[in-house]
């Protein structure tokens, strides 16, 4: 096993384990615990009885954080016509149809989001091998597939997030960043929470969200109380 860093020990030396914190109380001690020398992305994870193997307990979708995320997001577009300037327009950083997809299927992954118009899903249908593995494959659910492109580039732009379960039951997120206010990454946690709460699958019993844990990029992981 590494040995830890000075830096991480002493982060980890903050945090109790066996403490179930408030969202304000947390993010607290994130803030105070030494870091890396630049501004560490804040995530929350969040551990759900759902049994991952069920299509119908999949929870998937996306979520508009009020206080957006603090970083710039890489947005792609499949579009072609009124829809592709729209795109543009709307602040898209790359638009195509079937050249972009080829582009991608040659290895190009510079981009953080995949919005597509319906049309468009004959040429997007074909990366699911490549898109699918990193989470970026576009899906009603998540509203990166919609007749709306330009729509979708604002919201993504301004700091809405796509999450799914993993192979594990848990939803992973960013935030925000470590610079943010504790109010401002309150807001946002409180926003990702409620939203995750309201996806609940009607096949699912018993408890929902079992944990709740965040954390920065580089720093240990806080358990957090959820109101669920």
């Amino acid at each position: 096993m590494p040995k830890r860093s000075k830096r991480m020990a002493a982060a980890v030396a903050l945090v109790d384990r066996n403490t179930v914190y408030t969202p304000t109380e947390a993010f607290e001690l994130l803030k105070q615990a030494p870091g890396p020398k630049f501004d560490e992305t804040v995530e929350v994870c969040v551990r759900l009885g759902v049994d991952p193997r069920k299509s119908d307990q999949l929870v998937r979708g996306a979520v508009s954080l009020p206080k957006g995320l603090g970083k710039t997001v890489k947005v792609i577009v499949f579009a072609e016509g009124d829809k592709a300037e729209a795109a543009r327009a709307a602040g898209a950083d790359e638009v195509g149809s079937e050249e972009l997809a080829k582009k991608i299927q040659d290895g190009w992954m510079d981009f953080d989001i995949v919005i597509a118009s319906p049309d468009m899903m004959r040429h997007v249908g074909k990366l699911g091998k490549v898109l699918g593995p990193q989470g970026k494959m576009p899906s009603p659910k998540s509203g990166t597939v919609t007749p709306d492109v330009a729509k979708a580039v604002t919201e993504f732009k301004a700091g809405k997030v796509e999450f799914r379960t993993d192979a594990g039951g848990n939803v992973h997120a960013p935030i925000g960043k470590r610079s943010f206010s504790t109010e401002d990454l309150c807001a946002n946690y409180s926003a990702f929470i409620e939203h995750i709460i309201g996806l609940r699958p009607s096949a699912v019993k018993g408890t929902y969200i079992r944990r709740v844990s965040v954390s920065t990029s580089m720093g240990p992981g806080a358990f957090v109380s959820h109101g669920a």
